[in-house]
């Protein structure tokens, strides 16, 4: 089968390239676009190890077919740096112990933002229900949620702060 040609936008900067139409999101990425932060796990959509943003949007890169991202906004991992969350969740995360061999981890941070972005305050229980589709086999989950919690309230602390300074 011919290759097809995709231009989208991967963390913020255009990008061009071509690609079997059979070809998953995720191996696009970490295969020709070089992105290592999308992980490959269970390949079926189970683990979450592969998250990414499309168009804002949580997806499991393993499901969704590299030409589907033609035209589209695509956020992995790496693209995250710039996000004001991400220095408060890292933090989070050393600080409660929420990773450990951290092989799940760039998908977590991935479904994390996508949560705070619709949920600035989530419940430990909406953030298990959240996280429900990413796998860790070796936290247990409690130092995540723990993690996310402290980091959510980390951003809602800056963000009152932000806008004391500005009245």
């Amino acid at each position: 089968m011919p290759e097809t040609a995709v231009t989208t936008t991967v963390n913020g900067r255009p990008v061009t390239f071509s690609c079997d139409p059979a070809m998953s999101l995720l191996e696009c990425l970490r295969d020709i676009v070089l992105l290592k932060g999308p992980k490959i796990g269970c390949l079926d959509g189970n683990c979450g190890a592969c998250a990414v943003l499309l168009d804002g949007r949580l997806v499991n890169s393993c499901l969704v077919l590299g030409v589907e991202a033609d035209g589209r906004e695509i956020a992995t991992v790496e693209g995250l740096e710039s996000w004001p969350g991400f220095a408060a969740l890292r933090q989070a995360f050393i600080e409660e112990d929420g990773l450990q061999c951290g092989y799940c981890t760039p998908g977590i941070v991935v479904a994390v933002k996508a949560l705070l972005d619709r949920n600035p305050d989530p419940s430990p229980e909406q953030i298990r229900d959240w996280l429900a589709g990413n796998l860790c086999r070796c936290t247990g989950y409690e130092t995540i949620v723990r993690a996310v919690r402290a980091a959510a309230a980390a951003l809602r602390e800056a963000h009152v702060a932000d806008g004391e300074a500005g009245a």
